[in-house]
């Protein structure tokens, strides 16, 4: 299946892709990125996104964001945008499904908690965990360790990461020593991201009852789109309120990233890919839209991310991840076979670190769901747990 013959020369495509790190056989009926796109959806960790969360620890509800609907969420933003600008759909889907598969249990606090246990260690970084999810942990085929994604599915997962850490990855660190930038598709699922989980993070806060809409009314953003809802449908409130909301203010940042990329795309007139990497960033909001979004991410952090109760729930999270570290640090043999195995192997190359026991057992928290991790939590540490 070939690609929209409408993309434009400077989106990615088969013809200026790198290609895949060991080569194979071209796929019959689709293209090389939706061969990536198939092969995301169809590994293990992004099932498990399915079970780690966003804010709220996965037993806390059933109807709050997870990573795998947020993922799906990016995929959706990032496709209609790519579409819009004359891109790679794709490649965009490939990178969205994919940019959260090394992200640990418990969301941010989890990264941070594991951050910490491996300081001495080589450090953790989501992005990087991604990658090594992607190119190594997943074992599928017989051929190849991870899932043999392409180039540019890969520079998009990775994103960015520490520059002692690019300057062992070879080429696809290079451009982050270089600061060049990645392709249009990339740079238009880190803002599909943004639009994601602060419009949903909005969603989830309010169905958490953390935040108000009397509260959100002070952020300009929310309360133009309520208004502008409130007056089409008079008396409207509740939950209809708060998705007519949500759903105007997503349209709205979509159609100004839009508007705002293709004026930068012009003025930049790139004719290749290879100028696309040379230019500053074309896909962006205007000045206006991206105030407005530091606002909105401004009263996220002060009203929900460091709400008490968010709070009390990252200090577990904390708890949870370095008591886990610690034990499997102290006694690997408590690690499943397979971790037993690479922690008592040879060093791993960089950038993964010196210590191959410390990186087996990062690899093995950080593909653990919320509730698994309390699960080992509770057979580690609880008194008649097994």
């Amino acid at each position: 299946m070939a690609e929209l013959a409408q993309c434009a020369d400077y989106a990615v495509s088969e013809g200026n892709s790198k290609g895949r790190r060991i080569t194979e056989a071209r796929p019959f009926a689709r293209n090389e990125f939706q061969r990536d796109r198939d092969r995301i959806v169809h590994c293990t960790a992004f099932r498990r996104l399915e079970y780690k969360t966003q804010v709220f620890v996965n037993h806390e509800g059933d109807l709050f964001r997870t990573r795998l609907t947020h993922s799906l969420e990016v995929g959706q933003i990032a496709r209609s945008i790519a579409r819009a600008l004359r891109l790679n759909e794709d490649l965009a889907e490939a990178i969205s499904l994919s940019h959260d598969l090394g992200h640990t249990p418990f969301g941010h606090a989890g990264q941070d908690a594991l951050n910490a246990c491996m300081n001495e260690y080589g450090g953790f970084e989501h992005n990087l965990q991604s990658l090594r999810t992607v190119d190594l942990l997943e074992e599928r085929y017989g051929a190849f360790d991870g899932l043999n994604l392409t180039y540019e599915t890969r520079e998009g997962i990775l994103k960015h990461c520490a520059i002692r850490n690019a300057q062992a990855l070879g080429d696809l660190g290079q451009r982050i020593i270089d600061k060049t930038q990645p392709s249009l598709e990339a740079q238009i699922c880190n803002l599909a991201d943004e639009i994601a989980y602060n419009n949903h993070d909005v969603d989830d806060g309010l169905r958490s009852g953390l935040v108000s809409v009397d509260q959100l009314e002070d952020v300009a953003l929310f309360a133009r789109h309520a208004n502008e809802a409130r007056r089409e449908y008079p008396g409207l409130s509740g939950r209809r309120l708060i998705h007519e909301t949500t759903r105007r203010m997503i349209n709205a940042q979509v159609i100004d990233l839009i508007e705002s990329s293709s004026a930068r795309i012009a003025a930049a007139a790139p004719a290749s890919l290879a100028d696309i990497h040379r230019a500053t960033p074309l896909i962006a909001f205007s000045a206006s839209m991206a105030a407005e979004n530091r606002a909105l991410k401004g009263f996220l952090r002060d009203n929900l991310y460091r709400h008490y109760q968010v709070l009390r729930m990252t200090n577990k999270a904390n708890r949870i991840i370095s008591d886990l570290f610690g034990a499997f640090m102290g006694d690997p043999r408590l690690l499943p076979p397979q971790y037993q195995a690479r922690a008592a192997g040879p060093a791993p190359d960089a950038p993964w670190g010196p210590d191959a026991k410390a990186r087996s057992v990062a690899d093995y928290v950080a593909g653990m769901t919320d509730r698994y991790a309390m699960r080992e939590h509770r057979r580690l540490f609880a008194v008649g747990e097994i």
